[in-house]
């Protein structure tokens, strides 16, 4: 009997070494893309939106008083609370407590905490891309370089905090294909501490645990991710109560907002889709596409991957949203590679998503308060960039359909691979299915 030397660490790390370089020139491509304000510009709307380098990160410094004060224990009225989860709060603390330490002057603090900001984003990039490598295997491996390079990406990078949430996802993901349950659980409940969309990976992980009746590994991976929910949440709950809810209440209030499906259906005063209480249209909507891919994992001829699961119920959940954001674009690309790695559809979207992201900004020139018609868009124009998205998307999403349901079509299974990130769903024979019930 003979066993396989494992490669020593170097060995296996050269491989990811491209890779790495490529998602760090990604981050520095992001950062250049928003000198023009990085120099002052937030400070002018028509500059930040002529410029195209938008960034919540600077504005909300001062807005939410970080420069005095802590997230959730701040002494501020409640709609001026950090509006985010508490992971991802706490970052924002870390990094205004090291502002604080370094840049004594106020006026200064805000541009230092964009760099250090940037920086712990490019960092989260370059994770992020190195795991997404790991999780591909040794036969996609290069399929990574579209979340490091991908145009969308570098334009979107640091809008907001979402990279984090991305470092995150790609961890559990790799702890779940390496049979790591708890390691995986303990990602994904920070993960959905960080930004809420990683919720919809448990979803597909008991779809695909109900067609493979491997339970423990998936209530253990559960399990693990309510606990390291728990963990960083209840102190907030206990100490901070009006800071912690700030985000589930603002997500529950918020009514329509940009890049919404939904806002085109008010703007143009459709009947039911455009006067209808939006949260119940979300809500019914997401059910029914949700609906639909239970019913399509428990009836395909063969067991889906993982990661299909994972990007149909990701796409399901933005395309149905109140709001779809320019940087949420982050959160698709690795799920939308590893679903389906065919650069067609894949170039095809991220066209429609850079013209989405000069769209926004152009548009909002034309709103108010800025109200400047001469340099921007109209309603017609800017809804052109809405669908763009929404109809790439739908047309990735039924080419997933299309390979799950004819799996000699799946680029990744054609090179003999089950499932790279299933886990203990790779090879699992099927338990229960929709065509053996009937």
């Amino acid at each position: 009997m003979t066993t396989r030397a494992r490669l020593p660490f170097i060995a296996r790390a050269v491989p990811y070494i491209p890779l790495g370089l490529f998602a760090a020139l990604g981050a520095t491509l992001a950062y250049l893309v928003r000198l023009p304000c990085r120099g002052g510009g937030w400070n002018d709307q028509v500059s930040t939106y002529t410029n195209f380098c938008y960034s919540d990160i600077y504005p909300l410094f001062f807005d939410r008083r970080l420069a005095t004060q802590s997230p959730y224990f701040a002494d501020v009225p409640f709609d001026k609370h950090v509006e985010y989860p508490v992971v991802l709060g706490e970052v924002m603390q870390a990094v205004s407590w090291l502002v604080r330490l370094l840049e004594p002057e106020v006026p200064a603090q805000g541009a230092l905490f964009y760099d250090l900001t940037v920086i712990l984003m490019g960092v989260s990039l370059v994770a992020g891309v190195l795991l997404m490598a790991a999780v591909a295997g040794p036969t996609r491996r290069w399929d990574a370089a579209w979340y490091a390079l991908a145009p969308a990406v570098i334009l979107a990078a640091y809008i907001n905090w979402d990279l984090v949430a991305g470092a995150l996802s790609m961890g559990m993901l790799l702890a779940w294909a390496r049979k790591r349950q708890v390691l995986a659980g303990v990602l994904l409940g920070l993960a959905i501490a960080t930004k809420f969309y990683p919720l919809m990976f448990v979803g597909a992980l008991f779809l695909l645990t109900l067609r493979t009746a491997r339970w423990r590994p998936f209530l253990v991976t559960t399990g693990s991710a309510v606990a390291a929910w728990l963990v960083v949440n209840v102190p907030f709950m206990i100490l901070a109560w009006d800071g912690w809810r700030r985000f589930y209440v603002f997500s529950q209030e918020r009514g329509v907002d940009w890049g919404s499906p939904w806002l085109f259906f008010q703007t143009k005063g459709w009947p039911v889709l455009g006067t209808t209480d939006v949260s119940l249209l979300g809500i019914v909507s997401l059910g029914l596409l949700c609906l639909g891919i239970a019913v399509l994992t428990l009836s395909a001829p063969r067991r889906p991957r993982l990661a299909q699961i994972c990007f149909l119920a990701l796409a399901a959940f933005m395309m149905t949203n109140k709001v779809w954001s320019p940087q949420f674009v982050l959160w698709l690309v690795p799920f939308a590679v590893l679903a389906r790695p065919n650069w067609k559809p894949l170039a095809l979207w991220q066209v429609a998503e850079v013209w989405y992201f000069f769209a926004i900004w152009l548009y909002l020139l034309s709103q108010p308060p800025v109200s400047r018609e001469d340099l921007g868009i109209g309603d017609d124009t800017y809804f052109t960039a809405v669908w763009g998205r929404i109809i790439t998307i739908a047309i990735m999403m039924a080419f997933v359909v299309r390979d799950i349901l004819r799996p000699d079509k799946d680029v990744v299974r054609q090179a003999g691979v089950d499932d790279q990130v299933g886990g203990v769903f790779d090879e699992a024979p099927d338990r229960f299915t929709l065509r053996a019930a009937t």
